[in-house]
């Protein structure tokens, strides 16, 4: 029996989709039929990335989002419902990070963080998500999906970046709680955990001698690439996983075993 991942008619709003992660997912969501809405702080790469799917035949329209401003959050996602339509996808995806010990970590760095990873992500699922139970009230038909990205980091610390991994955990057992919460009301709430993915974020990390260290402890001594979570995007975001609600994937190549 063919699958098929046709989002055709949705409608995704993908946070930090200026570069990384967030811009592979939005293609390849545009490239399954939905119409994406683009959110970063970066409006000038959205346009770029918008102009680059529309090219190709995809739907993407472009907001302005810094997570860490409420005032922000509710703006783009009522402009983002009023020109395109209500959300049916929410990728949860923005994030930062530093590097340093522990005690080298000052009250900056750990704002910076948590106030992105942890604070942004959850106040950007509850706004998508009242207005997501909102239209279930009146159509529980119409399949409503938050994915929060979070790590590797959340289920394996790692030295050097303590407070990310705090963050990304806390993001982990987010969801989990969001899945209990916001279930009844017909939201499927799941998290991914990637693994090492070679992105144009961290290309030049790779081939340095650190790099090439945390290459060395992977179980295949290898780095994913960002279209290697093409499916469980898609699977994740489609009508195909209607009986997941909860769930925390990893996606490492077995590195967290």
């Amino acid at each position: 029996m063919a699958t098929s991942f046709d989002l055709g008619g949705r409608v995704a709003l993908v946070t930090g989709a200026s570069s990384g992660l967030g811009d592979r997912f939005a293609r390849v969501l545009a490239d399954n039929g939905a119409h994406v809405v683009l959110a970063a702080r970066r409006v000038e790469r959205l346009q770029a990335l918008r102009d680059e799917i529309v090219q190709t035949g995809g739907r993407a329209s472009v907001v302005a989002l810094d997570v860490t401003d409420m005032a922000s959050i509710r703006a783009a996602v009522e402009s983002a419902e009023r020109d395109v339509g209500p959300i049916d996808i929410l990728v949860n995806n923005s994030g930062v990070s530093t590097t340093q010990r522990l005690l080298d970590v000052t009250p900056e760095d750990y704002d910076f963080v948590l106030n992105t990873n942890a604070r942004g992500a959850f106040f950007v699922a509850q706004e998508v998500a009242r207005r997501m139970i909102a239209r279930g009230k009146t159509d529980p038909s119409r399949p409503a999906r938050i994915i929060n990205v979070a790590s590797l980091a959340a289920v394996k610390a790692l030295a050097m970046i303590g407070i990310y991994c705090m963050s990304k955990a806390a993001v982990a057992q987010m969801t989990r709680a969001m899945a209990i919460e916001w279930g009844r009301f017909g939201l499927n709430i799941n998290a991914i955990c990637p693994g090492y993915i070679r992105t144009e974020l961290n290309d030049h990390h790779w081939d340095t001698e650190a790099g090439q260290k945390l290459i060395s402890m992977t179980p295949r001594k290898r780095l994913g690439m960002p279209d290697d979570l093409d499916g469980l995007m898609l699977l994740l975001a489609s009508g195909r996983s209607g009986f997941m609600n909860g769930s925390v994937i990893t996606i490492d190549d077995g590195f967290s075993l």
